[in-house]
Parts: C-alpha cells; sequence; structure tokens
C-alpha cells in the first residue's frame, strides 16, 4: 500500500479520535451541588420523616448497627440533639456509590434555609454542623382597600399570612384590628427572601408600612436604636414609638363581641342589670390567646363560671384575666411572660354560650375598661439619633405616598 494512503489514514483517525474527545468532554457531568455536596459523587435519598419516627429507626434501615447509632448520637449530643427532628420535616441521607452503599451523612431541614449536617463518614471524628442556603432579598411593595377585615382582604391579594401578622403586629398597639372600617387603607414597603431565585421562604421584615384607619393617617418605619440588639422596633413619622405596654387585643384578629359595660341587661335574667367587667372577643375554638404585656402569672386555674382561666400581674398597678380557655396548653402559674407569648387557646369553659375570650383588666386592684385607660407609650427615638431617623424615612414617606 501506498505510504501516502497510510499518513492519509492514520492523520484522519487522529482527527477522528481528536473530535470524540471533544464530544465527550463537551457531556462531561456537570456538578450538582447541594448541601454544600457535589451530589453525583454520592447514592442520594431523600425522605421526610414520619410520626413516631426516631434518628435511630432511620438509621437501622439504612444498615447502621446499634453501637454505631450510639456512637454517633453521643458525638454530636453538645451541638445537636436528636429530640428536635420533627414530623413532617426532610432529610437526605448520602452514601457511598459502590455496593456497600455506605451511610456517610445525614441532613436534615428544620425549615427551607437552614440544615444540620451530621457527617459520620469517620467514625474518629464525628461532627454536626449547621449550615443555610444562600438566599437572595427582594424588595417589594403592595396595598389595599379593606372590605371586611384585614386578614380577609390581604388573603384575597395572595399575599402571605406571615406579611399579615408582621403588619398586624407593628400596629397591635395603636389599632383595634375588629374595629376596622370599610374603606380603611394599608400600604407597605417589604422584603422577601428566596432559595434558588424562585422559592419564596418567608418575609425577611418590612422597611415601612402606612395605614388610614378612621381617616386617621398612621406611618410607621422600621429603625434600630440599638446596634447591639438590633430588634426591629417601628417609629411613626415624629419619632415617637408604636409600642405600648398593652397589646389592643389578646387576639391577632378577632371581633368585639360583647364589651366592658356595667350597665348591661341580661334577658336570661329576668331583663336585670348584670355589670359585664370583661371585654369579650369571639374566635374559633384553639385560636392561641397572647399575654398583652409583659408579666408573671399569679393564676391558671378554673372557676364554674370563668372556665379554665389565667391570670398576669404586670406590675403593682396592673393586671390582666384571660377567660373561658381550652383545659390544655395555658401556661402554668409562676412562669414570666412576655408581650405576645402564647398563653393559652380559646375554649368554651364555663359560663359562654360561644368560644370566645373574655378579657379583664385591673388597675389598682379594680377592674377597669382597658380601651378607657391613658397607658404609658413606648420609648422615643433617642435624641442623638433624631437626625439620622429624619433623613432615613424621607425617602420611605415619598415612596410610600407613590404606592397607588
Amino acid at each position: 500500500m501506498d505510504k501516502s494512503y497510510i499518513l492519509k489514514y492514520l492523520l484522519l483517525f487522529v482527527i477522528l479520535q481528536s473530535c470524540i474527545f471533544d464530544f465527550n468532554s463537551d457531556q462531561q457531568i456537570k456538578p450538582n451541588i447541594k448541601f454544600g455536596f457535589d451530589l453525583n459523587n454520592y447514592k442520594v435519598f431523600h425522605d421526610t420523616i414520619s410520626p413516631g419516627d426516631s434518628f435511630g429507626e432511620i438509621l437501622i434501615k439504612k444498615k447502621i448497627s446499634y453501637p454505631q447509632i450510639y456512637k454517633i448520637v453521643q458525638g454530636i449530643k453538645d451541638s445537636f440533639d436528636i429530640r428536635w427532628l420533627t414530623a413532617g420535616k426532610p432529610y437526605t441521607i448520602l452514601s457511598t456509590k459502590d455496593s456497600l452503599s455506605q451511610p456517610l451523612y445525614f441532613i436534615y431541614q428544620p425549615n427551607k434555609i437552614n440544615y444540620v449536617v451530621i457527617d459520620f463518614s469517620n467514625f474518629d471524628s464525628i461532627i454536626a454542623y449547621n449550615k443555610k442556603k444562600p438566599f437572595k432579598i427582594v424588595r417589594k411593595t403592595t396595598f389595599g382597600s379593606i372590605n371586611s377585615s384585614l386578614s380577609e382582604t390581604m388573603d384575597q391579594k395572595g399575599l402571605p399570612w406571615e406579611l399579615i401578622n408582621q403588619l398586624s403586629d407593628i400596629y397591635a398597639w395603636t389599632i383595634d384590628f375588629s374595629r376596622l372600617q370599610q374603606g380603611d387603607r394599608f400600604k407597605i414597603i417589604y422584603n422577601e427572601r428566596y432559595i434558588e431565585d424562585t422559592i419564596l421562604v418567608g418575609i425577611k421584615s418590612i422597611d415601612a408600612a402606612y395605614f388610614e384607619h378612621n381617616l386617621e393617617e398612621l406611618y410607621s418605619f422600621h429603625f434600630i436604636t440599638d446596634s447591639l440588639k438590633k430588634t426591629p422596633e417601628f417609629y411613626d413619622e415624629k419619632g415617637n414609638s408604636l409600642q405600648r405596654t398593652f397589646l389592643k387585643s389578646p387576639l391577632r384578629f378577632s371581633n368585639i363581641s360583647s364589651r366592658y359595660n356595667l350597665k348591661r341587661r341580661i334577658a336570661y335574667y329576668g331583663n336585670r342589670v348584670k355589670p359585664h367587667k370583661g371585654t369579650d372577643f369571639a374566635a374559633p375554638v384553639g385560636t392561641p390567646i397572647m399575654a398583652t404585656a409583659d408579666g408573671r402569672v399569679v393564676k391558671s386555674s378554673y372557676t364554674r363560671s370563668n372556665g379554665y382561666y389565667v391570670k398576669i400581674q404586670h406590675n403593682n398597678k396592673y393586671s390582666t384575666q384571660y377567660l373561658h380557655m381550652q383545659k390544655n396548653g395555658r401556661i402554668k402559674k409562676g412562669k414570666y411572660v412576655k408581650q405576645g407569648d402564647v398563653i393559652g387557646k380559646v375554649g368554651m369553659t364555663g359560663n359562654t354560650s360561644g368560644p370566645h375570650v373574655c378579657y379583664r383588666f385591673w388597675r389598682n386592684s379594680r377592674q377597669v375598661d382597658p380601651y378607657k385607660q391613658k397607658l404609658p407609650p413606648g420609648k422615643p427615638v433617642p435624641k442623638k439619633l433624631k437626625n439620622n431617623y429624619e433623613d432615613y424615612i424621607l425617602p420611605l414617606i415619598h415612596e410610600l405616598d407613590q404606592i397607588k
């Protein structure tokens, strides 16, 4: 055979091999990074914790022995308590890709952002550590006009319940949400958190809000006055705190079904005057009841008329009481509670014709109408930060005014 032909064939073979190599290189598997691992390197098992599941039972199914499980639990006891595993939450197990399928990592997700990695790939160095998925913040605005209630109006607009709750918390001291009127308006500037660009995982914060109630304009601005605590506090356009000593209501969303009335007449009792020294908030059975102010629980008991109830002493001057609770879930006597803490649930115990909480308010050991008391406000923006605060809220006021 002519040598020139042989050279041509060899050259053609080299070119073809080069093309095949380039094609294969283009088809290389892309990394599949999740939880800080390239999942391509492992056998991946995803599941959800079922009611009654335990950490040990899950690993036993993956052929990890009891002595090994004990060693894992002991190795992580100072950084993660396996009793924190909750039914309904997802988990992932990463194992070797060989025929043994040896489990190496257990990854638990208590929520959409945070996850815990239990690393037992080396039984001489077992560790557990917490991580967060990367997320981005998206700034958004919304507005609305009240039709029936705040929750129904915001729900109809497709707004998340977390945003509804945060807005109600901001105005909990200044607006009685059971007395909203048709035509009241709100505007909100807020921040949402997303993972993987499109998956909403919650509301990060509200930057500013506006509420028009009874023709009164109520602005609120999130401003940090303590750089160490970094607690979210809200102030009006003048720098006055929106927080008060007491919440307007022990329930997030409810209707006042009966007000404080010393001259109330009841047909059932022959139309006689029977004073009502409390304020009734109608709500479904099981609705969480909140402490309206900080204090210590001095009673958590039962009487035939009150049903199951809780009484809180806030200071030497004020105390509050919450009647007709469910038996289970009540806070115990002697506990210290913070404003907004759940102390029980709405029930129908005692002398009641429907599910509600009767909220009673004492001032100087005398029962009074809480809505006729002049209660002390929270602390305003400190004078040294007043100029910074005014500069900060100016563009937010302009932005709120432009939302239509």
